[in-house]
């Protein structure tokens, strides 16, 4: 299990969204045909990669949400210290990137979280950003309750349940995974699109 001074742990996570929030306004700038392109058979787009993101998003964020609600409804204090779960911290650790953007274990997406090959880019990116805007808005939300307290069923189980904290850094995580992707696509595409 991790410890964190929550006020630090929420200040953290705000600047990585952030700052893939600025990397898709980035990515706003490519042309279609560029973000849907596969860098190789069977590898996903770079609107591919944003919208299997969406999909958890689409998922997770009602959930938090939800929990942020019960926690406000139910006047559950805010806590100076976040102790993460032990099954929380692992699937976040298992997530990371690791150092020099490294991904160490390979992982599959369920059935539910793979994209189509053929996006509407834009609206895929649109959607992505918009969601972000909802996750710096319950991020901030959670400096008024407590993210151990309040917890958030997983998507491939609902009888799952991680802490509110640990969805937070799971799903941030999750996010800068697949920026790894992003980069190492724009990586083969860029070359092969440049007139």
């Amino acid at each position: 299990m991790s410890v964190f001074n929550a006020q630090s742990l929420i200040s953290q996570l705000e600047n990585e969204v952030q700052q893939t929030v600025a990397n898709v306004q980035e990515l706003l700038k490519l042309e279609n045909a560029m973000l849907n392109k596969q860098p190789a058979f069977g590898k996903w787009s770079i609107a591919q990669i944003i919208e299997h993101l969406n999909s958890y998003n689409r998922y997770y964020l009602p959930e938090i949400k939800t929990a942020l609600q019960k926690g406000l409804d139910e006047h559950i204090a805010y806590q100076e210290q976040y102790s993460s779960g032990w099954f929380g911290d692992y699937f976040t650790k298992m997530m990371q990137p690791k150092e020099g953007g490294k991904i160490a274990n390979k992982m599959n997406a369920p059935k539910d979280h793979q994209p189509v090959a053929e996006l509407d880019a834009r609206k895929v990116l649109n959607e992505f950003i918009a969601r972000q805007t909802d996750l710096l808005q319950y991020l901030q939300q959670a400096h008024q309750t407590s993210m151990a307290k309040l917890r958030v069923p997983i998507s491939i189980s609902k009888f799952i349940k991680l802490k509110l904290g640990d969805t937070f850094r799971f799903l941030i995580a999750h996010q800068q995974r697949h920026f790894v992707q992003v980069n190492n696509t724009l990586q083969v595409i860029a070359p092969q699109t440049v007139a």
